[in-house]
């Protein structure tokens, strides 16, 4: 029977082809979907929000109703809403002095009288969020023009006030600037200085008028509006979050040039929109002009979301259909869907047979994800992929082996629009499985300050996803090698990210209810949120241990990164606390000096750790020659630089029995013990090593009361760094670094 079988198959699929060939075909002439906004409601906390989002902005939005109203002076070019004019074409004629505008056509209920939870004044105003990206584009390099503003309207019109060009902003004009019968309040990015502006590049809250109620110089925040561009990579775009809290009736703008919200805002005031707008319903939108002097202003993508008042209805008016107009309008997309139905129906379920995410499949037969204990939100692939802009490679923070890391825009627990990073794994094949199911597994349950938090998982469409807490600030690594254009970590800065990373590990080897093992300590699986707390990440090669356990064995070879991977793990192939430490006094010592670790080809030789260890022998003080130079004197504490040196030295002993423990290292991190005691020159590495057991304590580990100084005669020394091939001077730094190199250390 199963040569009958494939036959059958071939001839449904046929048929679906065909009828999905018919239908696309009948379809073609409709407008494409696509280019609407997507639009959703979510209720949390038992309050309602409606999120639209548009990722990018394409033509036919202009031929589509109930999505954007448009004025005559506003377009789509680009991929981009053009407020003003989009042309080089006679700009005399066409650019200067026009004003233009764009809205949502949907209008929102902003505030309710008499509603539940309202303030003293019987009045409920909603809250909402919204974050898009503005380009202030210089036409004529030499000159800048009007800027544009976020409004906030009592009426959706497109057609901004004859006569709002200039310095109006496509808002209001002479004889109605101040009326409060104009029923807006709006953000203005403001390009020109006029004589109530405190400059030419500033930020503003307008009410019923474009004298700002309160106006902030972009200049101290390193921001510029239409810049003159001189490096062609750079667009001059920046991305503005405007955020409004209906309770408490406050408004704060952050911007920042990239796509990183910044702690501080640019802009925070007080706004009552019950008392400024002329209607409990109001539109958002864009407004913006030129002058005499003329630029192109431009939004590129934009996310919204807004609280739902009791009450309130989340759509617009909706035109009744009948007769004909029904019947195309549902019966047509309705054979469409069904050829592509029967077409996809019979495609996935082939496909997901292979890659693993059909319910028979041998993931979904290991393990049910939502069984598992402390399991967090199963988020929607739909809702991941729009908020990556289908996983757009401007979106990405990262990569490595497990696959890539992107930025994404979702919305939050308490319906507000929030940022996230999402780990896409490199496949749902076996190996992608087990890493996804092991990180998941492990850190689903960890709670810890100094921990990235897992925020959600989703397994669609074959793709592997987590979903963890956004770090502004990015990888560590990002900050101590990207180069001279990287703003340099204060000392204070580094000596916390230290005791942080530092916490996060004794609570992994100590205090968490089973023994996890990270086995991937490195500055790049190092994250720093909004004040530079540490928060240590990536745990897909994280391994949690049977209570009668004190290490792992990985059967296909030592995983981790050259530089960071204990001698002992080459011989052994297992991974342990105490391999963990050693890859904590890497990372130690490359936060003070600002190297890499450089590793070379032998086992066990890193040009970083050699150099320091050669300094601290070589005489009192010299080991304070690694601090990072561009640490001056005075701006870095010795006493502490000394204790952090000679720490990231005891973590990186050859032998795993003189290393100290987490518990010890946050000790001496917290000024609560001595710094450790170093040997003046580096200890051999013995193999075979003497087993931890038998040195062990209560918990199984090796004492580390001091550092030993056995075996760290110099003839000890010589014979192993002969035998590696290197001489002392190959480690020796000088006061200039001139010795370490920055090459990357190669990943197993």
């Amino acid at each position: 029977m199963a040569p009958s079988r494939r036959p059958q198959s071939a001839s449904t699929a046929g048929f679906a082809v065909i009828l999905l060939l018919y239908a696309i075909s009948v379809c073609s002439l409709l407008p494409a979907v696509v280019a609407q906004s997507a639009t959703f409601t979510r209720t949390v906390g038992g309050t309602d929000f409606t999120t639209f989002s548009f990722p990018s902005f394409d033509i036919t939005l202009m031929k589509l109703p109930g999505n954007l109203t448009f004025s005559n002076n506003a377009t789509v070019s680009s991929y981009a809403l053009q407020i003003t004019p989009d042309t080089r074409n006679d700009p005399d004629k066409f650019l200067v002095n026009r004003a233009g505008r764009i809205m949502f056509a949907t209008p929102y209920v902003l505030w309710a009288s008499n509603a539940s939870n309202s303030s003293a004044d019987g009045r409920r105003v909603a809250s909402f969020s919204t974050v898009f990206k503005i380009n202030l584009y210089r036409a004529n390099a030499s000159v800048k023009g009007e800027g544009l503003t976020f409004v906030v309207a009592s009426g959706g019109g497109a057609e901004p006030p004859p006569g709002s060009v200039g310095g109006y902003l496509g808002l209001t004009n002479a004889s109605t600037d101040g009326s409060a019968a104009n029923g807006f309040a709006a953000v203005e990015f403001d390009s020109v200085k006029q004589p109530y502006d405190p400059d030419d590049n500033h930020v503003g809250l307008d009410v019923n008028g474009v004298q700002s109620k309160v106006a902030a110089s972009l200049t101290p925040f390193g921001i510029e509006l239409a810049p003159a561009l001189t490096n062609t990579t750079d667009d001059g775009s920046s991305m503005v979050w405007v955020e409004y809290n209906g309770t408490s009736r406050h408004v704060w703008v952050y911007m920042s040039r990239n796509d990183i919200r910044p702690a501080t805002p640019v802009l925070n005031a007080s706004l009552d929109l019950s008392t400024v707008l002329l209607n409990k319903t109001a539109y958002f939108g864009f407004s913006a002009s030129t002058g005499v002097a003329y630029q192109l202003n431009c939004v590129h993508m934009w996310n919204m979301t807004v609280e739902i008042l009791p009450g309130a209805a989340t759509s617009g008016k909706k035109e009744a259909l009948s007769g004909w107009k029904l019947g195309v309008t549902i019966g047509v997309p309705s054979a469409f869907a069904l050829a592509l139905g029967l077409f996809l129906g019979l495609y996935i379920r082939n496909r997901r047979r292979r890659i693993g995410d059909d319910p028979n499949s041998l993931f979904h037969n290991t393990i049910d994800l939502t069984s598992m204990a402390g399991v967090p939100k199963e988020f929607d692939y739909k809702e991941l992929r729009k908020g990556t802009n289908n996983f757009d490679e401007k979106m990405k923070l990262g990569e490595g082996g497990y696959g890539v890391v992107y930025r994404a825009t979702v919305v939050g627990e308490h319906g507000q629009t929030v940022e996230v990073a999402v780990k896409q794994f490199s496949g749902a094949n076996t190996k992608g499985q087990e890493d996804f199911l092991a990180e998941l597994s492990i850190i689903n349950l960890l709670r810890h300050r100094n921990l990235v938090k897992l925020l959600g998982w989703c397994h669609q469409n074959g793709v592997l996803l987590l979903v963890y807490d956004f770090m502004p600030n990015g990888s560590l690594d990002r900050h101590l090698f990207g180069g001279p254009e990287s703003p340099v970590l204060t000392w204070e800065q580094r000596y916390k990210i230290v005791a942080g990373v530092a916490s996060a590990l004794n609570y992994l080897h100590h205090e968490y209810d089973q023994r996890v093992i990270h086995r991937d300590l490195k500055p790049s699986n190092i994250m720093l949120d909004k004040d530079f707390n540490a928060r240590l990440g990536d745990f897909g090669l994280a391994r949690a241990l049977e209570s009668d356990k004190t290490s792992y064995t990985d059967l296909i070879g030592v995983p981790g990164t050259l530089g960071y991977i204990a001698p002992e793990c080459f011989h052994t192939g297992r991974a342990t606390r105490e391999s963990d430490v050693f890859g904590l006094g890497a990372v130690i010592l490359e936060i003070v000096s600002g190297r890499r670790v450089s590793y070379s080809n032998q086992v066990g030789c890193s040009q970083l750790l050699e150099g320091v260890w050669q300094l601290h022998g070589a005489g009192e003080g010299r080991v304070l020659e690694a601090v990072d130079r561009r640490l001056a004197d005075g701006e870095f504490d010795e006493d502490d630089a000394e204790r952090l040196l000679l720490l990231g030295l005891a973590c990186s002993h050859p032998n795993p029995g003189e290393r100290p423990r987490a518990k010890e290292i946050v000790q001496i991190l917290t000024r609560a013990a001595p710094a450790p005691e170093v040997p003046a020159a580096k200890p051999a590495f013995m193999w075979p090593v003497q087993p931890v057991s038998a040195f062990a304590g209560e918990d199984g580990e090796m004492p580390t009361s001091g550092v030993s100084t056995a075996m760290t005669s110099s003839s000890s020394y010589s014979y192993y760094a002969s035998s590696a091939g290197w001489t002392t001077q190959n480690y020796l730094l000088s006061r200039d670094h001139d010795l370490i190199t920055d090459r990357d250390p190669s990943t197993v």
